[in-house]
């Protein structure tokens, strides 16, 4: 008779465990709150670029919601993959919607207003994103978790977006140069495509936790 015994959980995996969920939870918080802001702003300003940049904060709390789905699993590693195809979807979907949405600005169909709330809003996002994609980055790393790495990213793709948006906004509002904003939104479009085929393909991460953690053996090793 064969099998194996699940050797138990080391501490310091339960903490970046818990860890990566509160940052997930932190996460999905300040996006639910900039999605409503953004896409009233957007909305009464007739700011394609604002009602597009909450779009995108509703597609990160997607993303964050695989990760929470994912670490409330006993064995968090077994929903890895799905949550990594969940994260590519929205990837992808990022660069469609910025994309389509980069093009109706440029060709006139739409046009946006002065938004001083849509550029504080920016700001705010600018300083928040970024610590916490480098913190929920840095936990994925030590945990071995490819789907973390990648939502990690997906946090660090909303901090480029907001710094688009605030260009296109400022420049309008100093300028009246309203084809900035879809230009520097479509640089967006091409780190939202890499980092969505490294998710799909899984390439975030190639050590599971379980090896990290001393529960099984590399592949490969004899």
């Amino acid at each position: 008779m064969t099998g194996t015994t699940a050797l138990p959980v080391p501490p310091r995996t339960r903490v970046l465990r818990r860890r990566i969920r509160l940052i997930v939870a932190a996460t999905i918080t300040y996006n639910a709150i900039e999605a409503v802001v953004a896409i009233t702003a957007g909305t009464m300003a007739s700011s394609a670029a604002l009602v597009g940049f909450g779009l995108d904060s509703i597609v990160e709390v997607l993303s964050a919601a695989a990760i929470a789905w994912q670490f409330t699993a006993k064995d968090p590693e077994t929903r890895e993959r799905t949550a990594l195809r969940v994260i590519a979807i929205s990837f992808f979907a990022l660069a469609v919607y910025v994309t389509i949405d980069a093009a109706l600005s440029l060709t006139g169909v739409r046009e946006a207003e002065h938004s001083p709330v849509g550029i504080v809003l920016t700001v705010i996002s600018l300083l928040i994103m970024p610590a916490l994609s480098l913190a929920e980055r840095r936990t994925g790393q030590e945990l071995g978790s490819a789907s973390a790495i990648a939502d990690s990213k997906q946090t660090l793709i909303c901090a480029y977006l907001s710094a688009a948006v605030l260009i296109g906004l400022l420049l309008n509002t100093l300028f009246g140069w309203t084809w900035a904003d879809p230009i520097a939104a479509l640089v967006v479009v091409g780190f939202a495509v890499k980092e969505g085929l490294e998710a799909w393909k899984g390439d975030s991460c190639t050590v599971p936790v379980s090896v990290l953690t001393g529960e099984r053996e590399p592949e490969g090793d004899d």
